[in-house]
């Protein structure tokens, strides 16, 4: 097992990419502590990972609010001991289809003020366990290519993440502490069926890989799992390519 013994902080655990992490991270051993908004849907989550014989606690987090975040991390480190592995996977509420100079000014930065602040509160709150510890991972999702239109502030986003990526490893590297990025090129299976241009949108991200196919849900799990595990101790402050070509390194 990958991370038999860790502790694993999924923030948007009860979401499609949040929940398929979380079910991959407790195949591969860690407990998982599922945070987020809607306790519901990460009790459904939490029970399913049960059921297969993992761990998985849930609790009702807002990720952007910092005294929240804080506290739900010095409870996990209370109860379980420590926190090893930090993954912030909430939605950041990006508008995409609109041009950029048709786009009101509301709709353009909530991606990119959302993304930064969640992923800083987080990623301190994290941090300050694994100082301690000297040890700990903290993974992030999106990364950023070759600009695509009418994506909204959302690659901008992603750029001022990669930023962030970087200072934390930078700042947080002599304490033992890694920080990597997912870097994809869209993940279909995110999709809702009934999206009126789901499947120009799918026949897009395709047709851009090299592969032929998309990532999917259990491919972003198992390289979650590969970078937050020892196994990848020499990687950090990089992302990890998983666009199947789509972006070329």
């Amino acid at each position: 097992m990958l991370l038999k013994g860790k502790n694993a902080v999924i923030y948007g655990g009860g979401g499609a990419i949040g929940s398929a992490v979380a079910h991959v991270f407790a195949r591969e051993g860690a407990r998982v502590h599922l945070a987020g908004r809607t306790l519901e849907r990460l009790d459904a989550v939490a029970g399913e990972i049960r059921a297969s014989g993992g761990q998985a606690e849930t609790a009702q987090v807002d990720a952007l609010d910092e005294a929240a975040v804080d506290a739900h991390a010095d409870a996990v480190v209370a109860r379980a001991g420590s926190l090893d592995i930090s993954f912030n996977l909430i939605s950041h509420g990006d508008v995409q289809g609109t041009p950029l100079a048709d786009m009101s000014l509301e709709d353009f930065e909530r991606p990119v003020l959302t993304a930064v602040r969640t992923m800083f509160i987080t990623s301190r709150a994290a941090a300050r366990h694994m100082m301690k510890q000297r040890s700990g991972v903290i993974l992030m999702f999106g990364g950023y290519g070759d600009p695509l239109p009418r994506l909204g502030g959302l690659q901008v986003a992603f750029g001022a993440l990669e930023s962030l990526r970087r200072s934390l490893a930078c700042e947080l590297g002599p304490y033992g502490i890694r920080a990597v990025t997912l870097q994809t090129g869209g993940i279909t299976e995110v999709l809702p069926e009934d999206f009126a241009p789901r499947q120009a949108i799918v026949d897009d991200i395709v047709g851009r890989t090299m592969l032929g196919r998309a990532a999917s849900l259990e491919d972003v799990g198992n390289v979650a799992a590969f970078a937050a595990s020892d196994r990848a101790q020499a990687i950090t402050a990089s992302a990890i390519n998983i666009t199947c070509g789509s972006v070329v390194g």
